[in-house]
């Protein structure tokens, strides 16, 4: 069961507080003088502490253009060691190689929505303040109106489901497809309602809508697909010695992470089917075994940090590994075909 950040995502507190800040920092380890990519710059404050050691430098990417031109004050005090990058964080070895760097020393990821999106209801990540239905953390493409007014009832089922963990995603499915008839939903609002008429809350739970809200935000984004992509490329960037951290709200995007550094960071046992040349070296080295939480303290000063989980490794000087990582995302429809059935 989902909890902490994502409980908050839809309807609670919003003001930004960087989640393990302290654990972030200490796992990258930043050096004096050394190059880094936060893939997630938001509000800044994990690019703040890194800039914080002498003779750093950053790249900092965002696809949201708000949290980009946000920036632009620390940038102008960074004079020159922070480069600011409107885009994905799945391109992030392009990005660096279009600066004209071939490695860097550490990535850091901090997923999720951030603080300010939420903030602004035109976003419609939010049900606290009534908006559009929109939920894009880029300004472009499908958004979740698109979606809960064109997806099959069995399509939304199946997001809702998977990615919201929603134990009554039937029920809301159906509830959004006989809503629809009558006219498109439109509104954050309108969409909470709908699915708070079919799954009761009790006093002190999340408000019903939060997984639902919060699934069609992952399915819009593609953000378990993102993830996914990353860290391939982080894999292909960081140079040997160079760290890679990332900190995770949702149960789905810690499984990646963790199976994704487990698969690269351990020795395959040989196979009599399978040369011994053929067997790739540990692309990694895990430097914690388990996932790192928010202490009593952080729990009680920023509540969204109570489901955060970090997980952080060191890369070795073996090549990249050639495999997929397809296989680490959960079975869910495609975009194109979902939008096909309009």
């Amino acid at each position: 069961m989902m909890a902490g950040r994502d409980e908050y995502v839809a309807g609670g507190p919003a003001r930004h507080i960087p989640v393990l800040a302290r654990q972030a920092f200490e796992a990258l380890a930043p050096r004096a003088g050394g190059l880094y990519i936060d893939g997630t710059f938001g509000a800044g404050g994990h690019t703040r502490a890194i800039l914080d050691v002498a003779g750093t430098r950053v790249i900092a990417i965002d696809r949201d253009r708000n949290a980009i031109a946000a920036g632009s004050a620390l940038a102008e005090a960074a004079a020159g060691r922070l480069t600011l990058i409107e885009d994905r964080f799945s391109n992030l070895d392009h990005v660096a190689h279009s600066l004209g760097h071939e490695a860097v020393d550490g990535i850091l990821l901090d997923i999720g929505v951030s603080s300010m999106q939420l903030d602004e209801p035109e976003r419609g990540f939010s049900f606290r303040n009534d908006g559009p239905l929109d939920m894009r953390m880029a300004h472009e493409g499908i958004c979740a109106a698109d979606l809960v007014n064109a997806a099959s009832e069995r399509d939304l089922a199946s997001i809702i489901a998977t990615l919201g963990e929603e134990r009554f995603a039937r029920n809301v499915a159906r509830a959004i497809v006989k809503t629809r008839v009558e006219g498109p939903i439109t509104t954050t609002r309108q969409l909470a309602e709908i699915v708070a008429s079919v799954v009761r809350a009790h006093p002190g739970e999340l408000h019903p809508a939060t997984r639902t809200f919060q699934a069609l935000r992952m399915f819009v984004n593609d953000e378990l697909g993102e993830l996914t992509q990353a860290l391939v490329a982080a894999e292909r960037m960081l140079k040997a010695g160079g760290r890679l951290v990332v900190i995770s709200f949702h149960s789905l995007e810690d499984r990646i992470v963790k199976t994704f550094l487990a698969e690269r960071g351990r020795v395959r046992a040989g196979s009599r089917h399978q040369p011994e040349a053929a067997q790739a070296a540990p692309s990694f080295a895990i430097l914690t075994r388990k996932p790192v939480g928010a202490d009593e303290e952080e729990v009680r000063r920023n509540p969204r940090s109570r489901s955060a989980k970090l997980r952080a490794a060191e890369r070795t000087a073996a090549a990249p590994h050639a495999t997929d990582p397809a296989h680490l995302l959960p079975r869910l429809p495609k975009l194109a075909d979902v939008m096909r059935q309009r």
